[in-house]
């Protein structure tokens, strides 16, 4: 008994820690505050497009963007997700594939662009190539 309550206790902890740091993606409701913010910070922005049942979009979200490392990374970015059918998916190239995330300037510039869903070690390779094409 007291190895099950134990082995409970360890998945609820794993359970509550890993909803805790979901919340360190700190997201922006829609495009134009996004683009207001990055603008007075001077901060790039990194836009992620998703489809509403897109599940590829949820496992690029909890599995890669969410990751210690790459979270860490994130954390220079202004981050927004947008529908592909929403208003503010019009300010932006067409999308035929979601997850499509952009990585730009505040001047809306794109600087990459990456379509699908990526594990942590080759979204990293995207982030570089992103910071990359500021310099």
């Amino acid at each position: 008994m007291k190895k099950i309550l134990l082995g409970l206790a360890l998945l609820g902890g794993l359970f509550f820690s890993g909803a805790l740091f979901a919340e360190d993606l700190n997201w922006e409701k829609d495009l134009n505050t996004a683009f207001a913010k990055a603008a007075k910070e001077k901060r790039p922005i990194m836009v992620m497009v998703e489809g509403e049942h897109c599940r590829w979009c949820k496992k690029m979200e909890h599995r890669t963007l969410e990751d210690d490392v790459v979270s860490k990374r994130l954390e220079k970015y202004v981050l927004v997700k947008i529908d592909r059918e929403g208003k503010d998916a019009k300010q932006l190239p067409a999308v035929k594939y979601v997850p499509t995330i952009f990585f730009m300037s505040p001047e809306k510039k794109i600087r990459e662009r990456v379509t699908g869903y990526f594990n942590v070690l080759d979204f990293k390779s995207w982030i570089d190539d992103a910071e990359a094409a500021v310099k």
